[in-house]
């Protein structure tokens, strides 16, 4: 196979030719071309390690083994849509009903985190009656219209703030407020659900003990990398939705496959006890960074939970004005650390820029370790009919890796 791989440049001439321009590489100055990926590492078209500090979907580590035969032995077997009877399917929500509060007990399956906070939108305006959304400032919640149009992030660049949107700058909306005013709350685990945050399974879980939201919505780690998504939610929402009398389906949710597939992710973050994992990684990273911003006034502030923790970068610390430059710096090259255990490995930066701050890179050993700025005190977050993302200040690695705590201490300059 590898015989027939195209060159790097030619690779690079079709995709510019055939692709659309608005869908944008990694460092397009100098594009890397992947071909391998296994655990926290990627390979290039040359064999060059790197780590992935980008990654927030290859939860458990790239082609996991467990992951990988579930796919193959259930292709081998059937794959088709959920309309039949199967298994997989009642067995899958089964066992992710065993991660959420008791009230959680109705699933939909689709296959991405936008396909999910629509049909969450649908679900949660069929129930109230209500129109309105409330969505944090700097919000992303997926491509597709609907969501577009309650992403602070997106429709600021295109037709504006629509009337029926209200943007909040905290993520302190509590649920008493929204439930008060007649609406219902939704929990989007899409990028901090599956044990990221350390401390709990489910971010929302971060608000409480008694805390249960009205829906739940799950994308990018759930599969590992698997067209794979899902919505939880209440009875009551459910039969308002079913009421409708309008058939819910979904073509390739909840295949025997994609059930499959994340039958195994939660089996190896059980097994590897990767919950666990991510809080203590995630402290020890947050400790290390709290030592540079001692040594450096450009780190404005550290925050967050588990792996999912953000880095401002400021030029002023009275002004906190952002240092958009620096990191722009940051994101755009590779770094190369002279010695150590890293030695010769290159870093992926995520080039992610917003209008408070930009993405920038660190280099702990771990799955997907993007950072970005969310400067000033702002937090990207994501709503439906009132989403609340908690700990969404920035860092995503993928609670997998065993390098960080084992190999940090000898790098240099960290």
């Amino acid at each position: 196979m590898a015989a027939d791989q195209r060159g790097k440049a030619e690779t690079l001439a079709l995709r510019r030719r055939l692709i659309g321009s608005s869908c944008r590489l990694f460092f397009p100055e100098d594009p890397v071309k992947i071909t391998r990926g296994q655990g926290q590492y990627m390979y290039d078209e040359q064999g060059a390690e790197y780590l992935d500090c980008i990654n927030n979907v290859a939860h458990v580590g790239h082609c996991h083994p467990v992951v990988v035969q579930a796919a193959h032995e259930q292709n081998r077997v059937l794959n088709t849509n959920s309309r039949y009877l199967h298994d997989n399917i009642v067995n899958y929500a089964r066992r992710l009903a065993e991660t959420l509060p008791e009230q959680l007990c109705v699933f939909y399956f689709l296959n991405s985190g936008s396909e999910a906070n629509d049909l969450a939108l649908r679900l949660a305006r069929q129930y109230t009656g209500h129109q309105d959304v409330v969505v944090l400032d700097h919000a992303y919640h997926g491509h597709l219209s609907s969501l577009i149009d309650i992403s602070p992030y997106k429709f600021r660049n295109l037709e504006g703030q629509k009337e029926w949107v209200h943007v909040v700058c905290t993520a302190r909306v509590g649920s008493r407020h929204i439930r008060g005013a007649g609406g219902i709350f939704v929990a989007d685990e899409i990028q901090v659900g599956f044990g990221r945050v350390g401390k709990h399974f489910w971010a929302f879980q971060l608000q409480g003990e008694n805390f249960v939201p009205d829906i739940v919505t799950m994308g990018k780690p759930i599969g590992n990398g698997h067209p794979l998504a899902c919505v939880a939610t209440t009875q009551a929402v459910a039969r308002a939705f079913e009421a409708t009398g309008v058939e819910y389906f979904n073509t390739f949710g909840g295949s025997p496959v994609s059930c499959a597939v994340g039958l195994a992710v939660l089996e190896v973050l059980e097994k590897e006890q990767l919950q666990a994992h991510a809080a203590h990684v995630g402290s020890f990273l947050m400790e290390l960074l709290r030592q540079q911003k001692a040594k450096h006034p450009i780190i404005g502030d550290v925050r967050g939970i588990g792996l999912f923790i953000g880095v401002d970068l400021i030029k002023d610390e009275a002004t906190r004005k952002p240092a958009t430059e620096e990191a722009d710096y940051l994101v755009s090259r590779y770094f190369f650390l002279e010695k150590g255990a890293f030695w010769s490995r290159k870093y992926f930066a995520e080039p992610r820029a917003n209008w408070e701050g930009a993405s920038l890179l660190l280099p702990p050993g771990l799955t997907g370790c993007s950072i970005w700025a969310a400067t000033g005190g702002g937090s990207g977050g994501r709503a439906g009919q009132a989403v609340h993302e908690s700990g969404s200040v920035g860092l995503h690695p993928a609670p997998d890796s065993k390098d960080l705590e084992v190999k940090a201490e000898t790098v240099p300059g960290l």
